[in-house]
């Protein structure tokens, strides 16, 4: 169901978002991400005028992991920014994230490293993403229904349609349908 319409607006800001997933020839995985933001209008700041859709943000992403979602190499690159010389210094340190899984504790992991001023806010924010991004990467090279070596698939009771006492579940994953007090979801 779309948005209801809205009142009558004039947009301020634009801020786009990408994450693509590919497979590498050598089995492991590039999960990248960029974030671009822009404003309909000149916009001031300390460091001079950005005139209407010039970019204020321009940032990238790149991780590389395993199928077991292991962070085995990770670039960061700004090439738009409100300071330049300044934001784009802390790219090399988010290979502090090296060795993380995007899977078990990595937004705790960035928050941790990279958080507050030992990091840029909104490379966080793109990174923070990732999992699901790396998720949807592996989404249909094996069978969801499957599950991972015989484990029930990450995705049930992960959200409300994919709880395992409801409807959803009985009919596309019988296999893990819990029939104990079960509910509907729908």
């Amino acid at each position: 169901m779309p948005l209801p319409t809205p009142a009558t607006r004039e947009r301020l800001h634009l801020r786009r978002v990408s994450y693509e997933g590919f497979r590498r020839e050598d089995g492991l995985f590039d999960i990248e991400a960029k974030l671009i933001d822009t404003k309909d209008h000149a916009y001031p700041l300390a460091t001079g005028e950005r005139s209407a859709d010039e970019p204020v943000h321009v940032m990238s992403a790149r991780v590389t992991i395993n199928t077991i979602y292991d962070v085995l190499d990770i670039a960061a690159s700004t090439d738009e920014m409100p300071y330049p010389g300044h934001c784009s210094r802390i790219t090399p340190d988010y290979r502090k994230l090296i060795g993380a899984n995007l899977m078990r504790g990595f937004r705790k992991a960035i928050s941790a490293e990279l958080g507050g001023v030992k990091g840029c806010t909104h490379l966080s924010e793109l990174l923070a993403f990732l999992p699901t991004a790396a998720v949807q990467t592996f989404a249909g090279l094996k069978r969801e229904t499957d599950g991972w070596a015989g484990k029930k698939p990450f995705q049930l009771d992960a959200c409300h349609a994919l709880d395992t006492r409801g409807e959803a579940v009985k009919i596309f994953y019988p296999t893990w349908f819990v029939a104990d007090n079960a509910t509907t979801t729908m």
